[in-house]
């Protein structure tokens, strides 16, 4: 499993997975739909999947003396280190801006989501959809990444306008607050949503590796 994980990270992995972990720091941006921030690190990941299938790496890593799981498992851990580590960053980015950014007017006036643990909800949210949905189903196949990624991006679609819309209903006002009111609301619902990343990214990873088992390559 070890040795697996190092050659996504040295031989499958496009170098736009590590770039755009970067897409991170869109956290920053007033007047945006930050949520995308987490769309574009899965982005990334995609562009390994892409260039691992160009290269024929499913194939080659099936002819090593491995088991098909952990096949399967390698790529899951890839994935989820790559978002771990963008995640790490919009926290870190989204704690900047409720402290000591929390009364900069670009903030305060924003009219789009602000960074708050709500925020960092959303993306784990869309984390998990990623995995669930497109790594998924990838493995149907293990080769199409079209439609996959295509059902990922409705997703997506349907989170972020989701999101948008919940400050904007009666007695959600609260949180469009720059410095996050009602922590402890928010703060559970980060917690929820963080439950069921880890729970829905293992049922996509044990789902992913009995259809992988299946695949005669």
């Amino acid at each position: 499993m070890k040795n697996l994980l190092i050659k996504e990270f040295r031989l499958a992995a496009s170098p736009m997975s590590f770039i755009f972990i970067f897409a991170a720091f869109m956290t920053m941006i007033p007047g945006y739909p930050i949520l995308m921030s987490a769309f574009f690190i899965c982005f990334g990941i995609f562009h390994s999947f892409q260039s691992a299938r160009e290269a024929n790496d499913t194939l080659y890593s099936v002819l090593l003396p491995v088991r098909k799981s952990d096949i399967v498992k390698a790529k899951f851990a890839f994935i989820c280190i790559i978002q771990i580590a963008g995640f790490i960053i919009c926290s870190a980015l989204t704690t900047l801006r409720m402290t000591a950014l929390s009364d900069a007017k670009p903030y305060t006036g924003n009219a789009l989501m602000n960074a708050t643990p709500v925020y960092l909800a959303f993306v784990l949210l869309i984390f998990c959809a990623f995995n669930v949905i497109f790594a998924g189903g990838f493995f149907r196949t293990a080769y199409k990444t079209g439609i996959p990624f295509l059902s990922f991006g409705i997703s997506v679609f349907l989170l972020v306008t989701a999101a948008e819309v919940l400050p904007h209903l009666p007695g959600l006002e609260f949180l469009h607050s720059p410095s996050g009111e009602k922590p402890a609301v928010q703060f559970t619902a980060l917690a929820v949503c963080a439950a069921v990343y880890c729970a829905g990214t293992a049922a996509a990873c044990v789902k992913s590796q009995r259809r992988f088992e299946k695949i005669d390559l």
